[in-house]
C-alpha cells in the first residue's frame, strides 16, 4: 500500500484507491452485484461478525464504491471517506450520525436552499436546533454559538454569492467551544481547496457537481478522521443512503481529470467575471478572483484557484434576470453546476426558491441575481452568448432609469 501523501495531487487523482482483482485489470471494474458469496458458513459468519474483513452486501461494502472513497479521501487528505447517494444524503448522514436531540448547529446563512430546509424543517423535528451566522463575519459566529452547539456548518465559497469564510479562524472557534467544523467543499473541490488541512474536521461533497464534471450521476461523500467517519459509516450501513457501484465508477473516473478541469473552469470564469464587471447593465459581480471582492485576499490565501461559478446582479430585478437568461442560446438553463457544459439559473426561483422571502433576503439572494456555472466551452463564445442576454434585459433596466440608459 502506497503512502499517497507522498505523491502529487494529479498522481493521487489517477492512482489512489485502486485494488486490482485477480484479473489484474488496468481500468477500475464495476462490481454490479448486490451481495457476495463465501466458501463456507464459517467464513460467512466471520465476515458478518467483522472478524474477517471483506465484502458482505453492497449497501455498505462494495469494491467499486470503496475505490472511490479511498481516492477522494487521499485527495482531501482525510483518513476515511463514506460515499452516499447524493450530496444531501451526505449532509443528512453526517448530522444524524453525530448529533442528538438537544444539540445545536450554527450554520452560515449562505447555504444551498435544501440544506436550509433540512436543518429548519426536518432536523428541528428531532430536537436539533439551528442558528445562522453571516459567513464572513467572525463576530456573527461567536454570537450564534451557545452551550449546546456541536456543529459549525458552512460552504466556502458560498453558492451563489461566492462569499469566502476564514476556515482556520472558524476551526479554532469551533474547537474552543467543543464543536466540530464541517465545510461543504463542492464548489472548490480538493483540487482548489483542502479544508481539513486548514483545520476543519469534516468535508462534505455533492459529487454530482465537479467531481463527476459532466452532469451524469448523483452522489455525495463525507471525508474526515477515522473516529468520526466510523459513526457516519455505521449510520450509512444501517439506514442505507448508499452510492451505487456504477455511480462510484463514474466519479472515480471523474477524479482522474479533476485538476485539469478545475484549472480550465477557473481560467474561463475569471475572464467572464472581469468582462461582466465592466458592463454597465451589471450592478454587481460576485467572483473571489476579482480584486474588489471583499474576501479576495483570504481566497488567495486558502485556495489555489477561484472556481467556476460567477454570479451577478441586474438592477432590473426578476424581469431583467429572466429576460437575460431566456436570451442566451449556448448556456443551459438548469440549476446544476460543475458541468463541462455551462449552465445559467435564477437562484431566487430555483435553487433557493423554497426559502421564504425573508430567508432569501437574509442570505442576500435578490430577484436580479443570476448565477453562471462556467463550463469548458470557449470563453469567447460564452461572452458572446452573455452579450445576447445583456441586449435582451436592457429595456427592463431603462424602465427603471438605471445606469444602462
Amino acid at each position: 500500500m502506497f503512502d499517497w501523501d507522498a505523491f502529487d495531487f494529479e498522481t493521487r487523482a489517477v492512482r489512489a484507491g485502486q485494488q486490482r482483482s485477480n484479473e489484474q485489470e488496468q481500468g477500475e471494474p464495476i462490481f454490479t452485484t448486490s451481495s457476495f458469496v463465501y466458501e463456507t458458513a464459517a467464513e460467512a459468519a466471520a465476515r458478518f461478525s467483522g472478524e474477517l474483513p471483506g465484502n458482505i452486501y453492497s449497501r455498505f461494502t462494495n469494491p467499486t464504491v470503496r475505490t472511490f472513497e479511498r481516492r477522494l479521501a487521499a485527495l482531501e487528505g482525510g483518513e476515511r471517506c463514506v460515499a452516499t447517494a447524493s450530496g444531501m444524503a451526505a449532509i443528512l448522514s453526517l448530522c444524524l450520525a453525530l448529533l442528538r436531540a438537544g444539540d445545536g448547529i450554527v450554520a452560515s446563512r449562505s447555504l444551498f436552499g435544501s440544506t436550509h430546509l433540512l436543518f429548519d424543517r426536518y432536523l428541528a423535528r428531532f430536537g436539533i436546533t439551528t442558528r445562522y451566522a453571516a459567513l464572513a463575519d467572525l463576530d456573527s459566529w461567536r454570537e450564534a454559538i451557545g452551550p449546546t452547539t456541536r456543529l459549525l456548518f458552512l460552504e466556502s465559497p458560498s453558492n451563489p454569492l461566492l462569499e469566502v469564510a476564514d476556515i482556520p479562524a472558524l476551526a479554532e472557534l469551533a474547537h474552543r467551544h467543543g464543536a466540530l467544523l464541517v465545510v461543504d467543499n463542492c464548489v472548490m473541490t480538493p483540487a482548489l481547496q483542502r479544508p481539513l488541512a486548514l483545520g476543519a474536521d469534516l468535508v462534505v461533497h455533492s459529487a454530482t457537481k465537479y467531481i463527476d464534471g459532466q452532469g451524469r450521476c448523483l452522489g455525495g461523500a463525507v471525508v474526515g478522521r477515522e473516529e468520526l467517519m466510523e459513526e457516519i459509516y455505521s449510520f450509512m450501513r444501517t439506514a442505507g443512503p448508499t452510492m451505487s457501484p456504477f455511480n462510484a465508477w463514474v466519479f472515480t473516473k471523474g477524479l482522474e481529470t479533476l485538476s485539469l478541469r478545475m484549472r480550465a473552469h477557473c481560467e474561463s470564469a475569471l475572464l467572464i467575471a472581469r468582462w461582466l464587471s465592466e458592463q454597465p447593465e451589471v450592478a454587481r459581480s460576485y467572483y473571489p478572483g476579482l480584486a474588489d471582492h471583499p474576501q479576495h485576499r483570504l481566497a488567495v490565501r486558502q485556495q489555489s484557484g477561484f472556481g467556476g461559478l460567477v454570479s451577478f446582479e441586474l438592477a432590473g430585478g426578476r424581469e431583467a434576470a429572466w429576460a437575460f437568461i431566456d436570451a442566451t442560446q449556448l448556456l443551459s438553463i438548469t440549476a446544476n453546476l460543475g458541468d463541462t457544459k455551462s449552465t445559467i439559473t435564477h437562484p431566487a426561483t430555483t435553487t433557493h426558491g423554497r426559502l421564504s422571502p425573508q430567508d432569501r433576503a437574509a442570505a442576500g439572494i435578490g430577484d436580479g441575481l443570476v448565477r453562471i456555472s462556467v463550463g469548458l466551452e470557449s470563453a469567447t463564445d460564452l461572452i458572446a452568448d452573455l452579450e445576447r442576454g445583456l441586449l435582451a434585459c436592457r429595456p427592463y433596466l431603462e424602465e427603471r432609469g438605471d445606469k444602462s440608459g
